[in-house]
C-alpha cells in the first residue's frame, strides 16, 4: 500500500504540487506546474485530485508545504489546505519558505569564494518597497539554513551579498518533495499548528 509524500507551492501565480511514494521515493516522482492566478480558488483541489486522486488523500502520510512569501490569496489556499489534510489525517506538516527553497538555485551564481558565507533573497514589491531573507549554505542533508525569514526591509536596509528573487516554481517544488522525503526517512516530527503563511506587508493595507 502506498504512503504518499506531497508537496505544495503555490507562493506566486503558478502553482506547483509534487507527490512520490514514500516506499518507493525512487520509483518516480510526480509534478504538476501550472499557471492559475486568480483561477487557484477554484482550482488548486481539481488540481491536487488530478496529480494524486483523492481516493488517495486517505494514504497521505507527509505534507510539505510553501509558506510564502507571496500572494495573500494564493499562498494562504495551499497553506490552509496542507494544515486541514494534516489535521484531519494525524500526519507530520513542514513548512518551508518559498526564498528558502530557491535559495540553493541562486547561490549557484555566487562566486566561489562567497559559496558559504550568508546571503540575502531580495524581492523589489510595486509599491511596497522590498521584501529580503537571509540564507546560509551548509553541507549535509539540510543545505540551506533560514538566517531570517522573509520582511519588509526598511528604506535605509540594503542587505550584501543579495540576489534577486527568481522564480522557478517546478524545480522548488521538487526541492520541497526532496527535503519532504529527508524528513520522512529521519522521522522528523512535524506538527501541523506553527505552519502559518508569511505576509510581510498588509494584505488590506493601501495598494
Amino acid at each position: 500500500m502506498s504512503r504518499w509524500l506531497l508537496a505544495m507551492h503555490s507562493s506566486s501565480e503558478t502553482l506547483g504540487l509534487a507527490v512520490c511514494d514514500a516506499n518507493d521515493p525512487a520509483g518516480g516522482t510526480r509534478i504538476l506546474s501550472r499557471p492559475m492566478g486568480r483561477q487557484l480558488t477554484n482550482g488548486l483541489i481539481p488540481a491536487v485530485d488530478e496529480l494524486l486522486p483523492r481516493a488517495e488523500w486517505a494514504s497521505i502520510g507527509r505534507l510539505a508545504v510553501s509558506t510564502g512569501p507571496g500572494g495573500f490569496t494564493g499562498t494562504r489556499l495551499t497553506v490552509v489546505m496542507a494544515r486541514t489534510l494534516a489535521q484531519q489525517l494525524g500526519c507530520p506538516l513542514h513548512g518551508e519558505s518559498s526564498f528558502a527553497l530557491m535559495a540553493p538555485r541562486l547561490s549557484q551564481t555566487l562566486p566561489a569564494t562567497q559559496a558559504l558565507q550568508p546571503f540575502s533573497i531580495v524581492q523589489p514589491l510595486p509599491r511596497r518597497g522590498r521584501v529580503a531573507g537571509r540564507y546560509r549554505l551548509r553541507s549535509g542533508s539540510a543545505p540551506v539554513e533560514e538566517l531570517e525569514r522573509p520582511r519588509l526591509l526598511r528604506e535605509d536596509e540594503h542587505p550584501s551579498p543579495a540576489l534577486t528573487m527568481e522564480l522557478d516554481v517546478a524545480s522548488d517544488v521538487q526541492h520541497l518533495l526532496e527535503l519532504c522525503c529527508q524528513w520522512e526517512q529521519a522521522d522528523t516530527p512535524g506538527p501541523w499548528e506553527p505552519v502559518l503563511p508569511i505576509y510581510p506587508t498588509s494584505p488590506v493595507g493601501p495598494v
